[in-house]
């Protein structure tokens, strides 16, 4: 069983930044991909940004230069830094892991608004 723990979202103004971060834990042998999701209310869940055990990365034109994701292999840990955050991307982040499973977060709430 793998266990994850998202934390830093929050309410920021318009143009301002926040750091998400999920640590991972239980059964890990290795971790060969970790990223984040978001949804609001009527729309699918979508990739933000996404990093793999090499520490390529894959991620959504909407957040290109804006978002940035990195990683602690040593704690297991993501964090998503966002910057220059405009209020539709107000939405409910999700850590994902996979591990030979996927493995989801609970999900933490970002609210972008003046």
């Amino acid at each position: 069983q793998v266990q994850l723990v998202e934390s830093g979202g929050g309410f920021v103004q318009p143009g301002g930044s926040l750091r998400l971060s999920c640590a991972a834990s239980g059964n890990i042998f290795s971790i060969a991909s970790m990223g984040w999701y978001r949804q609001v209310p009527g729309k699918k869940r979508e990739l933000v940004r996404h990093i793999t055990s090499g520490g390529s990365t894959d991620y959504a034109d909407s957040v290109k230069g804006r978002f940035a994701i990195s990683r602690d292999n040593a704690k297991n840990t993501v964090y998503l830094q966002m910057n220059s955050l405009k209020p539709e991307a107000t939405a409910v982040y999700y850590c994902y892991v996979f591990t030979g499973r996927d493995t989801w977060g609970k999900g933490t709430l970002v609210t972008i608004s003046s």
